[in-house]
């Protein structure tokens, strides 16, 4: 997209999938529950190519090209063979995801359009709501459990602190 350099652009297209892990990995689920994270996840994303601002638009519409369409009949080898995600260190993905939000919003206070900057905020946080919202954790064969844990919970909230949102 015009006005950021390759890095800049690389950051912002990286950044919602590196929300969607670290919104996952902050709870240890099973492989069913974190499947169904990562849909959750991939659909919020998806879902922002119908977005009002052009900048959430385009890097929706580059995650899904490289990726494929969660809905449709197009996913990519990449996203057919990906195995389910369960990083070693949860703490030090979230820390990550939450260093990278931190420069990007920072990035587009500084160069992006205001609401196009306010857009792509609102969408991370929302892509992170879908992440936590989508399983339950806890209970007994799918039976109780708390819909979002403390751990999710504390993810998100660091989220929106860093974003400002």
């Amino acid at each position: 997209m015009e006005g950021f350099t390759d890095a800049e652009w690389g950051l912002l297209v990286g950044l919602p999938q590196a929300v969607l892990l670290a919104a996952s990995a902050a709870e240890e689920d099973s492989t069913r529950r974190t499947a169904a994270e990562h849909a959750a996840g991939m659909a919020a994303i998806a879902d922002a190519r119908q977005s009002a601002s052009p900048l959430v638009q385009a890097v929706a519409t580059e995650i899904v090209a490289r990726l494929g369409d969660p809905d449709g009949d197009d996913l990519g080898v990449e996203e057919a063979s990906l195995p389910v995600f369960a990083p070693g260190d949860p703490a030090a993905v979230a820390a990550d995801a939450l260093d990278r939000a931190k420069a990007a919003a920072q990035l587009l206070d500084e160069r992006g359009h205001e609401a196009d900057a306010a857009a792509y905020k609102h969408w991370l946080v929302t892509v992170a709501d879908e992440v936590v919202t989508a399983a339950s954790s806890g209970g007994v064969l799918g039976i109780g459990g708390t819909e979002v844990s403390a751990a999710e919970q504390t993810f998100r909230d660091e989220l929106v602190q860093v974003l400002n949102d």
